[in-house]
C-alpha cells in the first residue's frame, strides 16, 4: 500500500519559515513527478511546485511562489521537501504532498500551514 506522509506544517508569523517534509513508503518502482499542492478555504487546490524525474527535467515552482519556496528530494526520491520562506498570509492553506506518473497519482492527507501575526 502506497502512503504519503506529510509533516512539517503550522503556525508562523509572516516573514516566517517553515520546512514540509513528505515521506513516500510502499512503492515499487521508478517514482514520477513529485509535488506540492495547496488548497484554501473555498479555493481551489493548486500546485505550488513539482520536481520531475532527474531523467526528465527540472524543477517547476508557481509564480505565486517563486524565489521563496524551494523543493527538493533525497537521493533515493524516497522523501520530498518544501522550503517555505518570507511567508505571507496568503499562503495559508493546506498543503498536500503529490507522487504522480501516466498510470498513477498518489496523495498524503494534507497538512496545515497558517500564516497569521
Amino acid at each position: 500500500q502506497v502512503q504519503l506522509v506529510e509533516s512539517g506544517g503550522g503556525l508562523v508569523q509572516p516573514g516566517g519559515s517553515l520546512r514540509l517534509s513528505c515521506t513516500t513508503s510502499g512503492f515499487l518502482g521508478s517514482r514520477g513527478v513529485m509535488g506540492w499542492y495547496r488548497q484554501a478555504p473555498g479555493g481551489q487546490r493548486e500546485m505550488v511546485a513539482i520536481i520531475p524525474n532527474s531523467s526528465i527535467g527540472s524543477t517547476i515552482v508557481s509564480d505565486s511562489v517563486q524565489g521563496r519556496f524551494t523543493i527538493s528530494t533525497d537521493n533515493a526520491r524516497n522523501t520530498v521537501n518544501l522550503q517555505m520562506n518570507s511567508l505571507k498570509p496568503q499562503d495559508s492553506a493546506i498543503y498536500y504532498c503529490n507522487l504522480r506518473s501516466a498510470t498513477y497519482n498518489y496523495w498524503g492527507q494534507g497538512t496545515q500551514v497558517t500564516v497569521s501575526s
